[in-house]
């Protein structure tokens, strides 16, 4: 093994080869602390294991490198059943693959007897040396982070590079490194490809997948249609994510694809077309030029292995993954939307926000905020704003539109015959007003201090047929390169750090919000329908979000309709809606943009939002951590949620609400073994009583509440 110049480098640990028997251990999701990342040789050199205790995958490193198990230690499954390429890349037209073993008699599963047998294919690249270190911040989170307590940046884990390389005696000539990250305290595995042209004369990279495995198939049925086949239970996400979605999996479909293994020959399946091959690439391209020396790198896949089929449990570890590897959507700052962006009307936004703890202000769409406006003028009126905004300890941010809209025919994208752009309408990111308009972000940015961009319409995944745009060659090349002209830009953002709101998923790019789950039009509704929309949006929007990646919205005027019976202005006349949307936002941990031109009219308005925001505040630790669900908004009874975080002193905050128009009382069930708290716990409810509690073996408790009409009431949970 060499030594490497990036790489902060590790002993590698030589242990005993012998085979672990089940034991007790502690719930992940309740205590990670004992499960730590390492990497393990065999006493013969042969094999290479990345283990913490919950996966492991393991390599054999001759005849040459390939995967040869990827196990579940939290169930004990094996999900390997067969042997592939660790990677595969497309060069001038010509497919390489790097590693892998052939010779393996059936891919119905994977036999350790038959590993000594197999043999390396003659065509693949051969590993050369691996390497082994810490994983390194692939973003730059530096600047400013905004309340994120107890955040490790980056993740601490374990990183393997394998190196590979091509040397023809004529043809171009590359190396290719495959990388592998394992993180301390969660199942999840990264994994991502770089070329580097050590030629003489350019390469195209025209395709890769950087993750193949032939995994385990989750069901198995002689004939039908093998799109609703379940796959097996991994979670996959990637950040070349797009799609004009706020929901994962529409997100990643450009990147990630389930396919039928054409090796494996005893499938149930009669056509054979099972889909338990999982591949990570792109769907089209990159079509990537790279000069000698330069380096292509590719995007990055994420392997969460689950241990349940729950649907909370599967969610509370997604939403882990995401404060593992993106930390920055813990940042959730109370925002206002203002409703123009002169001076008189910002500046007494931003004196109102101080006055009562709101921490941001977005200048929203319609208020004739132009953030491609670069004179010098303009600018400098942007810069005073800020600079006021920052006397007053506010932050300042604006809206931009950038797809779902026509520039022009030279500029909007060209696209491929029978289909048409995502939002309808958009410009291509690689044509001349493309890269122009990111020249003007980053120089208002620059300029005027600003540390905010809600950025709606972000690019969606259009692919562009345009030959004359100079971000990009052709169709082939489009969708990868207006992916980076738009992460490259969030990555840039997330360095300075200017927050981002993006209506899309592009967390993994440096994004900290997109919406929680809502329609816009639902907020021309009348008030009373408005707060069942909020929490039942909230309820359903945190099963794959965490509380503080989603917004919501409160239209202090008139939005899309509606008249006076969907808006709160004036505000002091509606007093009782305007507490409830506050507590139905704060008491679940989620942001709402607060539209309009003011926070509040009269004293006791002010006093009112003050109050929830002083609660909010005083309680933000806890209700920021993960949720539990409880009861879904209806209407009809209680529904409620349960926020939960075992490092804290309040492991545990219950948080009811009532929609009826009299008290109620009821005994709800509520499960605190996620809050760390197991045989004993003390509940103090809002009236300041302290009860003792006896929980259940398995966490749970019964708690009478009493609920007033149209109120809501809380319960903090600690240890004894």
């Amino acid at each position: 093994m060499k030594a490497g110049s990036r790489l902060a480098l590790l002993a590698i640990t030589l242990v005993c080869w012998v085979p672990r028997t089940a034991r007790a251990q502690p719930d992940w999701l309740v205590d990670p602390g004992s499960f730590v990342a390492r990497a393990e040789t065999s006493p013969d050199g042969r094999e290479l294991t990345l283990s913490n205790g919950l996966a492991r995958r393991t390599f054999r490193l001759t005849p040459n490198a390939a995967t040869v198990a990827l196990d579940n230690l939290m169930t004990g499954e094996s999900m390997l059943r067969g042997v592939k390429p660790e990677a595969r890349v497309t060069i001038n037209g010509i497919e390489h693959c790097a590693g892998g073993l052939v010779g393996q008699p059936d891919y119905a599963y994977l036999d350790p007897a038959w590993l000594d047998d197999l043999r390396a294919d003659p065509a693949a690249l051969v590993l050369q040396r691996f390497e082994l270190g810490r994983p390194q911040e692939r973003l730059a989170w530096g600047q400013v982070r905004r309340h994120a307590p107890g955040i490790a940046w980056p993740p601490p884990g374990v990183e393997l590079r394998m190196d590979y390389q091509w040397s023809p005696g004529e043809g171009p000539a590359f190396a290719l490194r495959v990388h592998y990250e394992l993180y301390d305290g969660i199942p999840l595995f990264c994994k991502w490809i770089e070329v580097t042209n050590t030629g003489s004369e350019a390469i195209r990279i025209d395709g890769f997948n950087s993750e193949i495995l032939a995994a385990v198939e989750a069901s198995s049925f002689v004939g039908g249609d093998p799109g609703t086949f379940e796959h097996l239970n991994i979670y996959v996400e990637t950040d070349y994510a797009m799609g004009g979605s706020m929901q994962s999996g529409e997100a990643v479909l450009h990147g990630v694809r389930w396919r039928s293994d054409p090796d494996y020959l005893t499938q149930v399946h009669y056509e054979r077309q099972t889909p338990c091959l999982l591949e990570a690439g792109p769907d089209l391209g990159p079509a990537a030029l790279l000069a000698p020396g330069e380096t292509f790198e590719s995007f990055r896949t994420w392997e969460l292995i689950q241990d349940s089929t729950d649907r909370e449990r599967r969610g509370l570890a997604v939403r882990r993954m995401y404060r593992t590897i993106a930390p920055w959507v813990t940042e959730n700052p109370l925002m206002m939307h203002v409703r123009w962006s002169d001076w008189d009307t910002v500046r007494n936004a931003v004196d109102q926000c101080a006055d009562v703890g709101f921490e941001m202000i977005i200048l929203t769409f319609g208020s004739g905020f132009d953030i491609e406006n670069e004179t010098p003028e303009y600018l400098a009126g942007m810069k005073k704003l800020a600079d006021y905004a920052r006397s007053k300890g506010i932050e300042i941010g604006g809206y931009s539109l950038l797809a779902s809209r026509s520039i022009n025919p030279a500029n909007d994208v060209v696209m491929p015959a029978g289909q048409r752009p995502i939002f309808g309408n958009s410009p291509c990111l690689g044509s001349t007003w493309g890269l122009d308009y990111f020249r003007k972000l980053h120089q208002f940015y620059d300029s005027t201090g600003f540390m905010l961009l809600e950025h709606d319409g972000s690019y969606p995944g259009d692919a562009c047929a345009s030959t004359d745009h100079p971000g990009h060659a052709g169709l082939e090349d489009s969708r990868w390169a207006q992916w980076r002209q738009i992460a490259t830009f969030y990555g840039w953002c997330r360095a300075k750090g200017v927050y981002l709101n993006v209506p899309d998923w592009y967390y993994l790019s440096g994004s900290s919000k997109c919406g929680m789950g809502y329609r816009e039009t639902n907020w021309s509704l009348p008030r009373a329908q408005q707060v069942i929309h909020t929490r039942q949006n909230i309820y359903d929007g945190t099963w794959s979000k965490t509380p503080s990646m989603g917004w919501m919205f409160v239209p202090l005027t008139e939005y899309q309709g509606g008249g006076e019976a969907a808006t709160i202005e004036p505000l002091a006349a509606h007093l009782d809606h305007y507490e409830r949307m506050l507590y139905s936002n704060l008491a679940l941990g989620v942001q709402a943009c607060y539209r309009g031109p003011r926070l509040y009219d009269t004293p006791e308005t002010r006093d009112l939002v003050k109050q929830w925001v002083d609660w909010y505040l005083a309680n933000r630790d806890i209700l920021e951590s993960d949720v539990i669900h409880g009861r879904r908004a209806d209407g009809r009874d209680l529904d409620w949620m349960l926020h939960v975080n075992p490092a804290l002193e309040t492991k545990g905050m219950l948080v009811v609400f009532n929609p009826t128009p009299a008290e109620v009382t009821r005994a709800l069930q509520v499960d605190l073994h996620y809050a760390g708290l197991t045989g004993a716990a003390v509940a103090e409810a809002q009236s300041g009583r302290l009860d003792a509690l006896h929980l259940g073996v398995d966490g749970k408790t019964t708690i009478s509440v009493t609920v007033p009409a149209e109120g809501m009431t809380w319960i903090r949970f600690r240890e004894p």
